[in-house]
């Protein structure tokens, strides 16, 4: 099953307590697809500018990525310029420089137009709307947003929470876009917005799923369910962090020939096994020379520590 991806393929420049390092191949898209490029196949919609080189494609091609969908323009690709050093859970926006990204109209190809899953990554909500309308056939639709798109654009984040089968943002956003400071209340009110489920990520400390009759066939059982993050002895660079973990828990659902809870809820483990390698290096640096052998093992090793 082919998964579509909408969003940011750019340059970081970071510095993180492991060191500092320039340009490295990130945004949303390019670690999304890199994550869920190990269960299924990826398509990728996105704008580079003239600095995205050929080695710069092949971290994405040489994983089975489609990149016919990333638009070439004039100009530079998006950068943004972070740090970590005061705290690793806080990204510190130094630069954010949109340059063709600015302009940035999606274009869907028609090869891609029979993709059976979408996934609207974090970009203006009304561009996830125009995207959304292009692909009225697809099986299920998720999507990310961040706290710039809710405080400011909230009306038209609004009409594509109506269109999503599974949100994916932080608790922070989760109490933003409710209101509510407790996190039952406010995932009860954000999934009355639209969302059939929603996955609540809480960074090192694990992700909810709150789980939607809406989205299967049988009711399940547990209405949520918590996923914790594996122990990790260094984190290098969390910026991959939310992204890949989106890539591997869309990823297995894609993969697997229905949703039941029982899939989300290993979906969810994915997640966090894809999120705990992205940190390990700069930028993609660690999801390019990841196997799939490695995954299950951390998979297992998750499984293990976290059930009696």
């Amino acid at each position: 099953m082919a998964i579509l991806v909408v969003g940011s393929v750019a340059f970081d420049s970071l510095e993180t307590p492991s060191g500092k390092r320039e340009r490295v191949l990130g945004g949303a898209a390019t670690h999304f697809a890199l994550a869920a490029s190990f269960f299924t196949e990826v398509r990728v919609v996105g704008v580079v500018g003239e600095d995205f080189l050929p080695e710069h494609e092949a971290v994405l091609t040489s994983k089975g990525i489609d990149t016919a969908g990333i638009e070439r323009a004039p100009g530079k690709s998006f950068h943004w310029t972070g740090s970590y050093v005061n705290d690793l859970n806080a990204a510190q926006t130094l630069a954010t420089d949109l340059n063709v990204f600015a302009e940035f109209e999606p274009k869907i190809p028609a090869s891609y137009l029979d993709s059976e899953y979408l996934f609207l990554a974090n970009i203006d909500p009304v561009l996830q709307s125009r995207v959304r309308a292009q692909m009225p056939q697809v099986k299920m639709v998720a999507g990310d947003t961040m706290n710039y798109w809710i405080g400011a654009h909230r009306d038209n984040l609004l009409k594509v929470l109506r269109e999503l089968d599974v949100l994916l943002i932080n608790d922070a956003e989760v109490r933003m876009l409710s209101g509510e400071s407790n996190g039952l209340r406010a995932a009860e009110k954000v999934m009355d917005l639209g969302p059939k489920s929603l996955v609540v990520k809480h960074g090192e400390y694990g992700s909810t799923a709150y789980l939607s009759s809406r989205s299967f066939t049988d009711s399940p059982k547990r209405k949520a369910f918590r996923a914790p993050t594996l122990p990790l002895g260094e984190v290098v660079d969390p910026t991959g962090a939310g992204d890949s973990f989106a890539g591997g828990f869309y990823g297995y659902i894609a993969s697997q020939p229905t949703l039941t809870p029982e899939v989300l809820r290993k979906a969810m483990f994915y997640g966090s096994v894809l999120g705990s390698f992205a940190v390990e290096r700069f930028g993609t640096e660690r999801l390019q020379s990841t196997t799939r052998a490695e995954i299950d093992e951390r998979f297992q090793h998750l499984k293990e520590i976290s059930h009696l």
